[in-house]
């Protein structure tokens, strides 16, 4: 494989890995193959996922990180779980539960009425925990320093949301759509819509254009292989 000119590297992210620390620790495995400082070669990733997401990474290599900005634009998929009938502040389980709702009156047919209402193109806010920019600092540091943080609302499309599961109070949903889509928010506005509350316990990437998760290194394999200069074979 030829790093510098250029490789495309399709990863299923661990959880509780930033996708960062993936970079990190593949460029370094290459470099270190390759007998050079481990910073000595360029190393991108195409849409990051948070921490307790796992799935579809893309990472780019050398002149091939040019191609970045068009795994962006691609279509994803995931799977996602929710909890219904309670909400945190970061939309997740980063933080614990803040406020409880009713839930009584959610049905299978409540559920699927109300996804409906989220096909198509939407207005989006972001989360206040996401590294949205404002005045040039993160949003999730402002949040995490106990500042109010508001953020402008994003268009993005959903093509489709498919029902997997359901029983009081999980909710699996199958979510296909575009770039700049916060499956948290996602959660978020599910919740409210529902006339309770929704966070996100689980995400797992399962797509971005044609790369399903079943074509991903699992990361520990790629640095073992590396190690091995096996790809000096190939």
């Amino acid at each position: 494989m030829d790093f510098d000119s250029g490789e495309i590297l399709y990863f299923d992210k661990p959880l509780e890995w930033t996708s960062f620390q993936v970079v990190s620790k593949v460029r370094y495995a290459i470099c270190h193959s390759l007998g050079r400082k481990s910073k000595a070669l360029k190393v991108g990733h195409a849409g990051t996922l948070d921490p307790m997401a796992t799935g579809v990474l893309v990472l780019c290599t050398g002149k091939a990180t040019k191609k970045i900005e068009s795994f962006q634009y691609q279509t994803k998929e995931y799977i996602a779980d929710l909890f219904l009938g309670a909400t945190t502040p970061s939309f997740d389980t980063e933080h614990p539960v803040d406020k409880t709702y009713p839930t009584e009156h959610i049905t299978r047919e409540l559920v699927e009425e109300t996804l409906k209402s989220f096909i198509g193109t939407i207005e989006q806010e972001p989360p206040a925990y996401s590294a949205v920019k404002v005045n040039g600092r993160r949003a999730y540091a402002m949040a995490r320093n106990g500042e109010e943080v508001t953020l402008k609302k994003k268009t993005l499309v959903i093509d489709s949301i498919e029902i997997l599961d359901f029983s009081m109070p999980l909710l699996r949903i199958k979510v296909v759509c575009s770039k700049g889509t916060y499956i948290r928010a996602l959660a978020r506005d599910i919740g409210v819509a529902l006339n309770s509350g929704a966070y996100l316990t689980a995400l797992r990437r399962t797509r971005i254009g044609d790369v399903k998760v079943e074509d991903c290194w699992q990361v520990e394999d790629f640095l073992s292989k590396m190690k091995t200069n096996a790809f000096s074979q190939e």
